[in-house]
This record gives C-alpha cells, structure tokens and sequence, in this order.
C-alpha cells in the first residue's frame, strides 16, 4: 500500500492543516483532479469537517482573507458543496429513508449471486486490480480521493450492476467523512438518480489520465473498464422526491433559566466556537451509541477516529466553559441522554440540531425520554446552515450563484 495520507484528529490539529494549506489553496483547481499517493493536491481535511473540529464557515473565511475569490474559487465551490448536500437532503428527508429501507431490504433478500459479488467486491477480490486497489485503501486509512470515489461507484454500478445503496453502505461504514448527505446522494448521481439523464461512466482513459501511474501497473481487469465497455445501468428510483418544510432553529436559545447542559454530538463537535460559546452551562456530555455503531455497522476505524474526536471535543468543552465535560460509552442514546441529565439536575438540554441521517432519526426518542423527566430539548443551528440550507431546493449551480454572493458580501464586510 501507498504511503498513506494524514488526517487532523483533534481540532488544534484541523486548525494546522489548515493553516499548511492556505499557501497551496490556489493550486487546487489545477491539481484537485489528480489522484496520487498520499493525496498531495487536497485539503485532507474532510475527517474533521465532516465532525465540525473544524467547521466550513472557518475555513472558508480564512481561505478568503488569504487570497483574492478568484484564485481559490474552486476550492470554496467545493467545500460549499457539501452544504449543498445537506440543505438538500434536509429539504427531502424521503430521500434518506428510501436509502435506509433499500439497504435494510438488499441486506436480507437480494439474491444471493448479488450478495455473493457484493461481498468479493467489498473484500478486493473483484479482479479488477486498481478497484481491489481502492478497497484496500479505503479499509486501511478510511479514505479514498474524491475521482476514486467516483470511479468505484461507477465501476460497482455500472460495470458490475450492483445495488447503488449498498456501494453507498460499504462507504459510509468505513470512510472517515462520510455523512449521510454527501455519501447518499453522491452515489445518487453516479448512478443517475440525482441530476435526471446524467450518469457519471468509469473510464479506462479517465483512469490514465488521473491516476497515479503506479496503480495502473497491475492491468488485470482493466479492459472492463475501456470506455467503449462501459454502458450506463438503468436504475430505478424508489425515493419520495418530496420539498417538506424546512426546520430552522435559532442561533442560539432564548433566555435559559434553572440547570442546562449541552449535548455535543458527532454533527458538531466545536460548540465553543458557536453562538453558545457565552453561555455557562452545568455540564456537557457527549455519547457514543454501541447500538447505532452495530446497526450503521462501522468499521473499526471509523469508530476509533470518532472516539478520539469526540474526546477533543469535550476536553476543548470543559476547558472552554469550565464545567465538567464527559464522554460516555452507552447502549441506547435516549436512556443515556435523559439519565445524564436526570443526574446533574438538568431543566434543559441545548444541542446542535442533529441533521438528516441516523442521528436524526433517534430524536423523536430522545425527545420522549428528555420529557419523561420533565426536560427539555432546545435546538440550535449555525446562522451559515440558517442562510444556505434554503438556498438548496433545485440545482447545485444556482445554489452556488446565490451562495457565492454571500460569500463575496462577507469577504468585503
């Protein structure tokens, strides 16, 4: 295996990669493209955006003040993607569970032939060497370039005819910055389902052009993917496509009385740079399902590098608020949460609104056990996701048109 790319586990260590970055930030358009060892030509710092050690408000503005929009224009446009993803998704919540039921439907019925060729792709033993390759990388380091996501994906869709929602499993289970927006409607759109009548095809010349040398080396399989081989699946789309009203928490709560205590979860692990950092809570705590782990079937890796971050973030909790801060194994989220609170004498629970995917999906829960002990939960969003998410009900491009203004308005202010 390639000499492997670093990831910033903790946020003092995203702050530094970012800080190395900045120089090189306007090389990225050229250079994104290029997939190579070690990934010399990306931020490599997806893992901690992902869990907001570091957030894309942050980033954005300090690549901003360090060099003209223009020269870092793509670079911008790509990290706003993802908060595309996620304004889209929270605007078509059915899209998720469509995924959800087609994996949990695949998992347990799909013919075995399927499940068979699942399997032997997922454990590189597919034949096709610089695929297997990708495999590999992916279940060591917990990462793969972005035109090898690509390539995989279109490669599991379109040239072996597999499922997209269980490509897009395999890759949630064990990519370090894998989110349920730009992991699900990423293999969306390779496969089709996305931007209607626009398939993304695998090619061998694509391959050659992009990929390291190295990799191409061992050429078994490789004429699977010659360009003239490789014809678009047709895939079905199950998803209820449905725009439902978008819920937007404040910035911060209300005045807060009696005993609070903030939640700090995988969707945002830096509650001190936010709105709340003011506030004096009683405590904070943060939670590590074991169940939702086995349900989402994580890999080991994945669930170390979410054990460490959220351990920085409560060490950056208590030393920020200077009240006790804890990280807590636990079964199911809800008893945990209701007993935290239940313990320390809590009236309320302050919590990032957690967004469209599994944590989400606990919250009626999480709710009821809060109210069972007469607590309550308030929500809060980030004033960036307050003023991009609407911004997502049709196509990227106008999206980014009007988020880019933004953006502009904000670097001159």
């Amino acid at each position: 295996m390639d000499v492997a790319a670093s990831f910033p586990r903790t946020r003092v260590e995203a702050l530094a990669r970012l800080r190395e970055f900045l120089p090189v930030a306007p090389h990225y358009a050229a250079e994104r493209n290029f997939a190579l060892a070690g990934h010399p030509h990306v931020s490599r710092l997806s893992p901690a955006v992902r869990y907001r050690l570091v957030a894309e408000d942050e980033i954005l503005t300090a690549v901003l003040a360090a060099h003209a929009f223009p020269a870092v224009e793509k670079f911008v446009q790509e990290v706003v993607w993802r908060t595309y993803w996620k304004g889209w998704l929270e605007l078509r919540p059915g899209v998720w569970q469509d995924y959800g039921t087609q994996v949990a439907r695949l998992r347990a019925s799909a013919p075995q032939p399927i499940l068979t060729r699942v399997a032997e792709v997922t454990s590189s033993r597919s034949g096709v060497a610089i695929m297997d390759r990708f495999v590999r990388e992916l279940i060591t380091t917990g990462y793969l370039h972005n035109h090898a996501r690509m390539w995989f994906a279109s490669y599991w869709i379109h040239v072996e005819r597999l499922p997209w929602a269980l490509g897009a499993d395999f890759f949630l289970r064990h990519l370090l910055d894998a989110d349920p927006a730009s992991n699900t409607l990423s293999w969306r759109w390779v496969a089709g389902l996305q931007t209607k009548g626009k398939t993304y095809l695998v090619r061998r010349s694509n391959l050659e052009k992009y990929a390291d040398p190295a990799w191409l080396q061992d050429t078994a399989g490789l004429d699977r993917l010659d360009d003239a081989r490789v014809s678009a699946a047709l895939v079905e789309d199950t998803a209820d496509l449905s725009v439902v009203p978008l819920d937007q928490p404040p910035a911060q709560p209300e005045a807060l009385s009696g005993r609070f205590g903030f939640w700090l979860h995988s969707d945002d692990l830096s509650i001190e740079t936010s709105a709340l950092a003011d506030l004096k809570p009683t405590s904070c705590r943060a939670f590590l399902s074991g169940r939702m782990v086995e349900t989402l079937g994580l890999s080991p890796l994945r669930e170390t590098y979410l054990r460490g971050a959220m351990h920085d973030a409560v060490t950056r909790a208590a030393a920020h608020f200077g009240c006790p801060a804890e990280f807590e194994l636990t079964e199911t989220l809800p008893a945990a949460i209701a007993g935290w609170a239940r313990q320390d004498r809590l009236t309320t629970v302050v919590a990032f609104a957690p967004l469209v995917g599994p944590l989400r999906d606990t919250l009626p829960a999480i709710r009821s056990a809060l109210a069972a002990e007469g607590i309550t939960l308030v929500l809060v969003r980030r004033p960036y996701d307050v003023a991009l998410f609407p911004l997502a009900r049709s196509g990227y491009f106008g999206f980014w048109e009007k988020a880019q203004a933004s953006l502009k308005a904000a670097k001159r202010s």
